[in-house]
């Protein structure tokens, strides 16, 4: 459990969220997690993201059914899934960062929304053709690279920041 100086920050409120109340997002609170994700450090200000907002039932179900770590998403409200352009991967080695980032963003817009979230990952999966579930079921164009897929909605039930320091991770100077 989390107390002290830190324990009303955002960053420590954020969890994985797999269980959802069913009630509904508000514009507000979808338009501000968007927003929080292209405010995101870009290397060279690259700017690779392109975000598919995916809120029909039929599609979250199909991407549950589908994909071995997103099941939650037959319960979510809604899911966005994180994109890569092509022409902007093959100019910038730093593309994975900058779309972590603003997948990092968009988890902690959403908690300061009152939204919970979930990350799961799709890119570099693919032997397990994650990446080929979302380019069939939502027709992506061969020049986009599906990143990851971060899966909202209210959550069912609070749960307690956790406390994870640990200082003898921490090294000064040199290991």
């Amino acid at each position: 459990m989390l107390t002290g100086k830190f324990e009303n920050s955002v960053i420590y409120k954020r969890h994985s969220v797999r269980r959802y109340s069913g009630e509904r997002l508000s514009p507000d609170q979808i338009e501000h997690v968007l927003h929080a994700g292209m405010a995101g450090p870009s290397a060279h200000n690259m700017q690779p993201w392109s975000f598919v907002v995916i809120d029909e039932k039929p599609l979250l179900e199909a991407i549950a059914k589908e994909h071995p770590y997103a099941k939650m998403t037959a319960a979510a409200e809604l899911a966005i899934l994180v994109c890569a352009k092509k022409e902007v991967v093959n100019e910038d080695p730093f593309y994975q960062q900058d779309l972590g980032a603003a997948v990092e963003n968009m988890l902690l817009a959403a908690t300061e929304g009152g939204v919970g979230s979930c990350w799961c990952g799709v890119h570099n999966h693919v032997d397990e053709g994650h990446e080929k579930i979302f380019i069939d079921l939502l027709h992506i164009p061969g020049d986009i690279i599906p990143f990851a897929l971060v899966v909202l909605g209210i959550p069912a039930k609070d749960a307690a920041p956790k406390d994870r320091f640990e200082p003898q991770r921490i090294h000064r100077n040199a290991w």
